[in-house]
């Protein structure tokens, strides 16, 4: 048997499945806006459109696909289990909130305090297990088999990547033409809905620290691929390979990646609260970082979208 054929099934997703997530989600998730303005580029000015998604509930996209999931399966009312470095665990703890639902996260030792403190107000139990995000995703397998329990993926669950993707929806309703979309890329889920949503009519850029180059490695190997995982964003894009979703989808529809240095990420999140006063986590800065050093360069008179995609962080640290 071929390594191929060993490999399983990947269920395919696309802009049906987005469109099915976002009459789902209905108004339980915020329509977030968008921005248009200029940022400091290498050369000067760059024409830029800001999508705030920031501004969701939970300060994170990543409320709509643990929420789709939830929804979706609506008539399981187990409790919830999910792992998380961070963002996936507040998402998950809030839908369950919402769905009056238990929920647990396991968290590795490094998550930080202040995206545990948001778990626990939205009333859910922490575990702390093992030192990144592969040994805590172990130990919540282990807990929802031990409990009966539905287990959530943080990026690599069809129904999550979908609810993810109702971001690309919006940014298709919000600005006109067919701009390329800058997005952060941890486990990919994110990027993935997006390209999913906007189809082949659309461009996805996918912008990854140089300490957790999961995309760019597997695209370079052809494959899903472990890496290393380190640097300043590591809590929200700390995942340490793409999700097998998020791979399908950026082979087929050609989702790019572009590295950037963690100074660059500090840099531009500095930027965007000097600037515009907007407080985001670093990983939600990534995208603009790869505007701003020239790691991505627009065409002329293209006016790239950059998702700010978290808001869970430590104000002590801008």
């Amino acid at each position: 048997m071929t390594d191929a054929a060993a490999e399983p099934k990947v269920k395919r997703l696309y802009r049906s499945d987005v469109r099915a997530a976002r009459l789902r989600l209905g108004r339980r998730v915020r329509v977030t806006p968008v921005f248009h303005t200029e940022v400091a580029g290498p050369d000067g000015p760059v024409a830029v459109t800001f999508k705030l998604e920031y501004l969701q509930h939970g300060g994170t996209f990543k409320v709509r696909g643990s929420l789709n999931a939830l929804l979706e399966a609506r008539d399981d009312r187990r409790p919830v289990v999910i792992a998380s470095g961070g963002n996936a665990g507040i998402a998950a703890a809030l839908a369950c909130a919402m769905q009056q639902r238990p929920c647990t996260v396991v968290v590795p030792e490094s998550a930080p305090h202040t995206k545990v403190a948001a778990m626990w107000a939205n009333g859910a139990e922490v575990q702390w297990f093992g030192t990144d995000y592969q040994e805590a995703f172990r130990r919540a397998t282990d807990v929802a088999a031990e409990r009966g329990a539905l287990q959530l993926h943080a990026y690599d669950l069809p129904a999550v990547v979908a609810g993810a993707g109702v971001v690309g929806l919006e940014i298709e309703q919000q600005v006109r033409g067919r701009p390329p979309v800058l997005v952060a890329v941890g486990g990919g889920g994110l990027a993935a809905g997006i390209a999913a949503a906007l189809g082949l009519r659309g461009r996805v850029v996918g912008v990854e620290p140089k300490g957790a180059p999961t995309l760019h490695s597997a695209l370079a190997a052809g494959r899903p691929m472990d890496v290393a995982v380190s640097g300043i964003a590591a809590d929200a894009l700390g995942a340490t390979r793409i999700g097998t979703i998020a791979f399908e989808i950026a082979q087929r529809y050609r989702i790019t990646s572009t590295l950037v240095a963690d100074d660059a990420i500090a840099m531009a999140r500095e930027y965007l609260w000097r600037e515009f006063r907007i407080v985001v986590e670093p990983a939600g800065a990534a995208a603009l970082a790869a505007l701003q050093t020239g790691a991505y360069v627009p065409e002329p008179g293209e006016r790239p979208v950059i998702v700010l995609c978290g808001a869970n962080t430590d104000l002590g640290t801008l």
